[in-house]
């Protein structure tokens, strides 16, 4: 099983040298207390609970998974006492407001946690990790009583909270949920309907559960148009803030999952429940995707997590196991076979991982700066600030999402491969890495949804163009000022190539869409793979120059190492893992008609 280890080296690396993050916090009005002693001590205490608490529970929990009793959840063993840890570490509140018990730091230091946590054992963080959807839209468009009610206990952890959008009928388009909310006397509403795929929609881990819950008043007008917001507490608050009666929620079925099954995945049924609007009449999507940007990059992060976990394990068993002698020649003539980590092929799979893992932490550490402003511009009251800080942001989300999840199965499918039939078995741990991945390509908007926001509102309806010009204008300056500098030239004229070709590309497809509508879907996953590659080899190139000027600078053998391990996996992406952003390309381009002119009846041979 792989021991899961903090990569606080590589951490510190992206946080104090390339992207410098003190800075950062320094000019943000929620950043004054999180100044590299505190950063420092954070990532320390974090790394151990990681370490030491949550990692030796992932193999444990996927054997185990929950149950259902008499209508109750049941988590694995272990999962409660490590929860209470968690509680009472304060880790919940990180990120959020002092006045409802958090700590008020800026919301990158909890991306920061996610990632480490979510590596250690992503099924545990699921639990805590839903509630953050639940507090963020409470905390934009809760009443003073809501507030008053709901943020501090699950600001706290002693409640959690989670999200309740898809019905048995309808996932992605959710003009079509049937759940109905009838008003009441006194202001409150009675739901009915059912909920499916609920992550932590019932656990035995705290005292109650605040579920978000999209449904229809009965003279909503029909698609998204009439859909309001609501919460629904698993038990009724008491006025003095206790758990009071039982409300009509109750779970039908646990999902029979392939993955993650420690992380209870519910069936919900809202049998005249008591609920409570928030926000607006008829614009419950508006406030539930408010915060969906970061709700994304949580997702996001997954990808890294399982690249960085599937790397950790594959690497010690490179080194130990031995097979054959290496085509160059023996590397250890003192053993009977020299360890596989000496086969090329072998380096190109642990090579994959690792610039999956760190490339996809740098393109998430720069998010969260993204992140961190739009936040600012809330705690500000300051509207136009985070209008421009969310739309930055949301030309990076899909991308981020879509790309680095589909990297993070491969890097986790690279895991099992490395090991062989070892990888196979259960309790080596790398098939449930595998599986544990799955699901990131999956939810929060399969990939090819990720593609067509991407392509479809965010660059062509949206910016007409002017995301992709934004960031490839910052790898242009990139290019302009590293390429006459010799170790980075290489890195530097790939970057201005890939710039130039992005934004013709995006021309392209411009002007086929408007005589081919079915282009922005056929062309919307390879556009999106094809950002993806090219993004993640800028931040390659960026990595690489911070790396090449402390070598210049000087150091000790190991900092020296660490800087040269980082130049040769960046010459190693640009090698073997941007090229195939080519491919993508060519595709793109291509008609629709490849795609739609089959008649739907010839599909099936019978």
């Amino acid at each position: 099983m792989p021991a899961y280890k903090a990569p606080l080296r590589d951490t510190r690396f992206l946080l104090n040298e390339v992207f410098d993050f003190p800075g950062h916090y320094a000019g943000l009005s929620n950043g004054k207390d999180a100044d590299p002693d505190t950063v420092n001590a954070i990532l320390d205490e974090c790394g151990k609970f990681c370490e030491e608490v949550l990692s030796p529970l992932y193999l444990t929990g996927d054997a185990e998974g929950c149950r259902l009793e008499d209508g109750q959840v049941i988590t694995p063993k272990g999962y409660k006492e490590a929860y209470a840890q968690y509680v009472e570490g304060g880790w919940q509140g990180l990120s959020h407001p002092a006045e409802y018990g958090g700590q008020g730091l800026p919301m990158s230091l909890g991306l920061l946690k996610t990632e480490m946590m979510g590596t250690a054992n992503w099924p545990f963080l699921m639990y805590p990790g839903l509630s953050m959807g639940c507090m963020n839209t409470i905390m934009q468009y809760g009443n003073p009583e809501q507030l008053a009610t709901y943020m501090p206990p699950l600001t706290e952890g002693r409640w959690t909270g989670t999200m309740c959008l898809t019905e048995p009928q309808c996932g992605t388009d959710l003009g079509q949920i049937t759940t109905k909310a009838e008003p009441q006397a006194d202001g409150s509403y009675r739901m009915t309907g059912t909920k499916i795929f609920i992550s932590s929609g019932d656990h035995d881990l705290a005292e109650n559960i605040v579920h978000i819950v999209l449904a229809r008043l009965p003279d909503a007008p029909p698609g998204t148009r009439g859909i309001s917001l609501f919460i629904v507490p698993k038990f009724l608050p008491n006025a003095d803030g206790s758990v009071g009666a039982r409300n009509g929620v109750s779970v039908a079925s646990l999902e029979h999952k392939m993955g993650i099954k420690a992380s209870a995945t519910c069936v919900l049924n809202f049998d005249d429940a008591a609920a409570y609007m928030i926000g607006e009449p008829n614009k419950g999507l508006e406030a539930m995707f408010t915060f969906m940007n970061t709700a994304r990059i949580g997702t996001a992060i997954q990808g890294v997590a399982h690249a960085e976990l599937a790397f950790q394990g594959s690497l010690a068993y490179a080194k130990d196991r031995r097979s054959m002698r290496a085509l160059s020649g023996k590397k250890q003539p003192e053993k009977n076979a020299d360890a596989i980590i000496h086969h090329a092929d072998v380096r190109r799979m642990l090579l994959t991982q690792k610039a999956f893992a760190e490339g996809g932490r740098a393109m998430i550490y720069f998010a969260a700066q993204y992140a961190d402003h739009m936040v600012n511009g809330i705690i500000e009251g300051d509207d136009a600030k985070f209008k421009k800080w969310d739309d930055k942001l949301g030309f990076f989300t899909p991308i981020l999402k879509g790309f680095l999840t589909e990297m993070g199965l491969e890097a986790a499918n690279q895991g099992m491969q490395v090991f062989g039939g070892h990888g196979y078995i259960w309790e080596h741990g790398m098939e449930q890495i595998a599986r544990d991945a799955r699901i990131a390509t999956l939810y929060e908007g399969t990939t090819g949804i990720q593609g067509l926001d991407l392509l479809g509102r965010k660059v062509l309806l949206t910016s007409r163009g002017a995301c992709v010009r934004e960031f490839t204008g910052q790898m242009a300056r990139f290019a302009i000022e590293n390429l006459r500098h010799h170790g980075l030239r290489r890195f530097a004229s790939d970057i201005g190539r890939y710039a130039a070709e992005w934004n013709v590309l995006t021309v392209r497809l411009m002007l086929a869409a408007r005589k081919d509508r079915d282009v922005v879907s056929s062309a919307s996953h390879h556009f999106l793979m094809y950002s993806g590659y090219v993004m993640m080899g800028y931040f390659w190139a960026v990595q690489a120059a911070v790396a090449q000027k402390k070598l210049v600078e000087g150091g000790g053998a190991e900092t020296a190492e660490f800087y040269k391990a980082k130049l040769a996996t960046a010459t190693f992406y640009f090698d073997h893992l941007l090229p195939r952003a080519k491919g993508h390309a060519a595709s793109m381009t291509k008609p629709s008609r490849s795609m739609t002119a089959m008649p739907e009846a010839d599909f099936a041979f019978s």
